[in-house]
């Protein structure tokens, strides 16, 4: 069975990794919003980088890692990329968070006497219009929660950071302004990862299956891969390329499709896929999360 969403404790935390998710970056980061949006009953685990967000599911430290892959406006999170082809977890579920990006300041601070604004780089970029509009500078930091930790410590009424509502309770930071991003359909995808694989079953609903594959060196290679997919008729909906230990000649393949892996047309395209392909290697099988067909339907 899918990991199931849980019913929120007035507070509980837990010292037992069963109820642990990490995630990456400061407390009050978006990736910590997700875990308790899509987790309330566990414990978050907060990680200076990815790879110690892999480390704690591997070790045993957390039974969850909450990971982004891509955000409707900033792409594809590169560093993932690199750590996805090397990682033994598996995908185990995928979460949609919707980026609302808040102006923070401290208490009392009006927006009059702000100077500079706060954020990572893609936060910036993503609320360029906020910035213009009041004349602010901008400082580049490493994520959004470290950046309002940083002007809740600092004190400074000049000091605004961009960052979630979140981080604002947990810095003890004033909203000053509210959804300030300038797309509205700013949503980051997460995938769950988890030590061990699980089977949601081929009558659960709308499933998506996630792998990885190497074409063999051949021409037209990737075409051959590909084509029993079209033929088929299964939905490819992500395809990205990795080069393979610095060669320019052999590439990994990471692959989305719709479909559960006992499906009679996804059985028939992943076997003329493992005739042209040098590995195949399932990352998981999953639900599809309901913001698919909410985004589906809007752009209809």
């Amino acid at each position: 069975m899918p990991p199931a969403e849980t019913s929120s404790q007035s507070g509980a935390r837990s010292d037992d990794p069963a109820d642990v998710i990490a995630f990456q970056g400061a407390p009050g980061a978006y990736s910590e919003a997700a875990c308790v949006a899509r987790y309330p009953a566990m414990t978050t685990l907060p990680c200076k980088t990815f790879g110690e967000t892999f480390a704690a599911v591997s070790e045993g430290r957390a039974r969850f890692a909450m990971i982004p892959i891509e955000n409707s406006v900033a792409g594809r999170v590169a560093d993932i990329h690199q750590l996805l082809p090397q990682t033994d977890l598996h995908i185990v579920a995928e979460h949609f968070e919707r980026v609302r990006l808040n102006l923070l300041a401290c208490p009392g601070a009006g927006v009059s006497g702000l100077v500079t604004v706060h954020s990572h780089v893609h936060a910036l970029s993503q609320c360029r219009r906020l910035i213009d509009r009041l004349g602010l500078r901008a400082v580049v930091h490493v994520d959004t929660a470290g950046a309002a930790a940083e002007v809740a410590e600092a004190g400074d009424a000049s000091r605004a950071a961009l960052a979630s509502r979140l981080a604002a309770e947990t810095y003890g930071l004033e909203i000053v302004e509210t959804d300030v991003e300038d797309e509205a359909h700013n949503t980051t995808r997460f995938v769950v990862l988890a030590g061990e694989a699980t089977d949601p079953g081929p009558d659960a609903g709308p499933v998506i299956t996630s792998f990885m594959f190497e074409c063999r060196n051949v021409p037209a290679a990737l075409y051959k891969c590909l084509g029993g997919f079209a033929t088929n008729g299964v939905n490819m909906t992500k395809l990205e390329s990795y080069m393979v230990g610095g060669s320019f000649s052999a590439t990994v393949f990471f692959a989305e499709v719709d479909g559960h892996p006992s499906d009679r047309a996804l059985v028939h395209a992943l076997a003329e896929l493992d005739y042209f392909s040098r590995e195949i290697r399932i990352m998981g099988v999953y639900p599809a999360h309901p913001y698919r067909r909410e985004a589906d339907a809007n752009r209809r």
